[in-house]
């Protein structure tokens, strides 16, 4: 069984939008002690993404959409998300 990080699944169901540049930040260290933070971490990220999915969307729609793809990581202990989005 292969165990792998929320950040490498993060990264995994993003490939999907066929980013041109993408960063995921695992930010969680600078929650500790706030609300939605666990002691082992991942909860809280930034998502630096850019897409030719995005050219021509609102910043809603871009989030919605990436919101959508992990929806399973929201379901399983992910707190917080800062997304930059933008066309190609």
């Amino acid at each position: 069984m292969t165990t792998t990080t929320r950040k490498a699944r993060i990264e995994a169901a993003l490939k999907s939008l066929e980013p041109t540049h993408l960063e995921v930040i695992d930010d969680s260290g600078k929650h500790a002690g706030h609300s939605g933070a666990r002691p082992e971490g991942e909860t809280h990220y930034t998502i630096r993404i850019i897409a030719p999915t995005f050219a021509g969307k609102s910043r809603v729609a871009a989030h919605r959409e990436i919101n959508a793809l992990l929806a399973n990581e929201f379901a399983t202990g992910l707190h917080a998300l800062a997304i930059e989005a933008r066309g190609a």
